[in-house]
């Protein structure tokens, strides 16, 4: 099964999606199943794991009425405020609903570094290992090591890294991201995404900008543990679908076919769709 395990789907007049400007007029509109369809068929892609997009439970709502609708989408990944003394409760009610595979907490637009160690979301993240949920870390380099104590404190939850931590690839740095995303690979319950790298590079991105990136994230979690993301349509900016798609192929040429398929679909499935979700 070939999984794109990082979309999104959005109605602007939500009104929710406060990171979301109308300067950026690319991304400031509708995107839904119908957009996505058309794509998904060109690269024969099978199934979608649907990612929120902004920190309500209404756009959960919104994702799942969507999701229903849409039977490429495998499963949603939706939002709870984890501090909430009600964060349990919020995603027992949420979950019963299959289709829910797991929750992110938009961490990276969050002013606190250090939240992700609040004794407060203790609940939460038992909650979900309760659930068999996936949390979805949204995280920038700076969170790595916050998220590293996540991993060792709940070692029966399952984290998956977004977009490789977003390194900073614009600027041709690999330090401290390589060391500190390499102790969360040293992590079993932790997996990472290979999606969002072209929104961090230079606007003029070219493959090679990339492969050190990606060559180290295959280095230090292996092909078994990395999950293709297409981050649609954010990464209408930089390239569109079809060019990142072909990118991955470029960058994973040198592996085998089994490890190919692990990457483009297998790991997801595992990942998402074990226990949970639309297979």
């Amino acid at each position: 099964m070939r999984i794109d395990s990082h979309q999104h789907f959005w109605r602007v007049s939500r009104g929710d999606y406060f990171w979301m400007s109308p300067d950026v007029e690319m991304l400031y509109r509708d995107y839904g199943p119908e957009d996505l369809q058309p794509l998904l068929a060109r690269h024969g892609i099978d199934r979608t794991i649907l990612v929120q997009a902004a920190p309500t439970v209404a756009e959960t709502e919104f994702m799942l009425e969507t999701a229903e609708a849409a039977p490429f989408v495998a499963g949603v990944v939706g939002w709870v405020e984890f501090s909430d003394p009600d964060a349990a409760q919020t995603i027992e009610r949420l979950a019963a609903n299959p289709l829910i595979v797991g929750f992110r907490p938009m961490v990276q637009d969050i002013p606190d570094d250090d939240w992700l160690l609040r004794p407060d979301l203790a609940v939460a993240f038992r909650t979900l290992v309760e659930q068999r949920l996936v949390f979805d870390a949204l995280v920038l380099p700076r969170h790595l090591s916050r998220a590293l104590v996540v991993a060792d404190r709940y070692p029966d939850l399952s984290i998956v890294v977004d977009h490789g931590a977003k390194p900073f690839i614009r600027e041709g740095l690999l330090d401290p991201w390589r060391a500190d995303i390499a102790a969360m690979a040293a992590r079993p319950n932790t997996v990472c995404k290979l999606s969002g790298l072209v929104t961090e590079a230079q606007a003029e991105w070219a493959v090679d900008d990339l492969r050190p990136y990606v060559d180290h994230l295959l280095k230090v979690f292996g092909p078994e543990r990395l999950l293709w993301g297409s981050d649609w349509p954010v990464v209408n900016l930089a390239g569109g679908y079809e060019r990142w798609r072909n990118t991955t192929q470029d960058l994973i040429a040198g592996l085998s076919d089994t490890e190919k398929a692990a990457i483009l679909g297998n790991n997801a499935a595992r990942i998402y769709l074990r226990d949970r979700g639309r297979r």
